[in-house]
């Protein structure tokens, strides 16, 4: 497997491929673990070994920034931000291993339950598949593999072919760490169908899977029956600007959401829209701020967009910003590739509502301005795709702010602040065709544990 760096193309890797037989030793060795009850690891030394683990990443922050701008085309500054969040995450899933408790169940209730006592436990679930998304190299792994550890799941992560390094790396540090090989393993696969078989396998009890909703609903139609599953695909996240906005505090916060990470983020703020009577104003300032962001080498401190993942990923936004304006759209400003891997910061306003770009995630540095009189004209057309993941709303009335909060169909709202914003441990899930199940290292950790009610009678 070659890995080349989106930037130049530059190959900076070779892996060994798995194949049939190596996949199916490892799903043997992992199931051979989870059977073997009497060496399960213990809640105090799953949390020794991950806090072994927080020091190995904090030892190779800068090595790990390094890898994801050079991997996976993010700027130097935000990949620092990631690493940051990666060791946070830990931490995070050493506190939630605590947590991870039963309740009792009152007794006694009823004539026929005297004289009994019955409490709940949790236990982890079996064996894991994560399938993970390039955009995040480091913290989608995290949020995917970190959970099973703590929890006790044997797990086996497929990175994506596109970024595969960082994977590889963590899960090294694990086994360092302390964590016997079996409880986790990487797969690299190249072949969509032996990585279906992996994920058909009735011996897995739980998928995770971070990419297209295509690909994601497929396999999750395709499971052995009793897989559990978890999905997080992507939106078109939509902005609603009020009237009583200062355009000034939030031109900055807009530009962020849309072209964090060249717009490669599956919140990405994507349809703003806004106030007709500030909309001219806004655009004004909107596009005066987004011709300044730097574009360029991810590897360099002073980048703020780098490169898309792949060339024809440069070809497709390409295609779909000459079709809108050829459709009616206005084009504020960008709209040029600057090379292969490269595009102009975009900005398209009044795109048709039937164009790709107001329909579909575009997944690279574009957004589009409409403009609205009715805030509820504004929802309606937020809430109008089939998908729904996370949307803001911006303003100074508190009614108005209100009102969005509770009509938008979304499963976060913000309110004065952009569609892209996620801390570890908030839930994170998308509704309708944008996920199933909910992302957060609590969240998951809980959806990789079951409970088992033990009764006790003393009569």
């Amino acid at each position: 497997m070659f890995v080349y760096q989106p930037y130049d193309r530059a190959q900076i890797s070779d892996l060994p491929l798995d194949d049939a037989e190596s996949v199916e030793r490892k799903t043997a060795r992992a199931v051979l673990a989870f059977e073997d009850h009497t060496h399960w690891l213990q809640a105090f030394e799953r949390i020794s070994l991950l806090k072994r683990l927080a020091t190995l990443v904090e030892r190779e922050r800068d090595q790990f920034a390094t890898l994801i701008a050079r991997e996976g085309g993010k700027p130097l500054t935000d990949a620092r931000a990631e690493v940051a969040r990666a060791i946070n995450g830990i931490e995070l899933a050493i506190s939630e291993i605590q947590r991870l408790a039963g309740e009792e169940i009152p007794m006694g209730l009823t004539a026929a339950s005297q004289a009994r006592w019955a409490f709940t436990t949790r236990e982890p679930v079996g064996v894991v598949v994560a399938i993970s998304a390039f955009n995040h190299p480091l913290n989608l792994i995290i949020h995917q593999v970190i959970p099973a550890v703590a929890a006790g799941c044997p797990i086996l992560v497929k990175p994506a072919a596109t970024t595969p390094l960082c994977c590889v790396r963590l899960v090294e540090l694990i086994h360092e760490a302390g964590l016997p090989e079996a409880w986790c393993q990487v797969v690299l696969v190249e072949d969509n169908a032996l990585a279906e078989r992996l994920v058909t396998d009735p011996r897995i009890a739980f998928l995770s899977f971070i990419g297209s909703a295509k690909v994601g609903w497929y396999l999750r139609s395709k499971l052995a029956p009793g897989t559990r599953c978890s999905l997080e695909h992507g939106g078109a996240a939509p902005v609603i600007v009020d009237r009583s906005v200062d355009i000034g505090s939030v031109v900055g916060p807009l530009v962020k959401g849309g072209y964090y990470h060249a717009g490669q983020v599956c919140v990405s703020t994507q349809r703003i829209y806004v106030h007709e009577v500030i909309k001219e104003e806004f655009v004004a300032q909107f596009t005066e701020r987004v011709k300044k962001l730097v574009v360029g080498d991810p590897t360099l401190a002073e980048t703020e967009v780098g490169p898309l993942i792949l060339p024809r990923e440069v070809d497709r936004v390409d295609s779909w910003v000459k079709e809108a304006i050829a459709g009616g759209g206005k084009l504020a400003c960008g709209g040029q590739r600057i090379s292969d891997t490269l595009f102009q910061p975009t900005v398209l306003v009044d795109p048709d509502p039937t164009a790709r770009v107001s329909q579909q995630e575009i997944f690279g540095p574009v957004t589009c301005i409409y403009g609205y009189s009715k805030v509820d004209d504004a929802i309606r057309s937020a809430n109008s795709l089939p998908f729904a993941f996370q949307a803001s709303v911006f303003s100074r009335d508190i009614t108005v702010a209100l009102k969005a909060a509770r009509l938008l169909d979304a499963s976060a709202v913000l309110v004065n602040d952009h569609t892209a914003f996620r801390t570890d441990w908030m839930p994170f899930a998308g509704r309708r065709q944008s996920g199933y199940g909910t992302g957060g290292i609590r969240y998951t950790m809980h959806d990789l544990t079951q409970e088992k009610m033990i009764v006790l009678s003393h009569g």
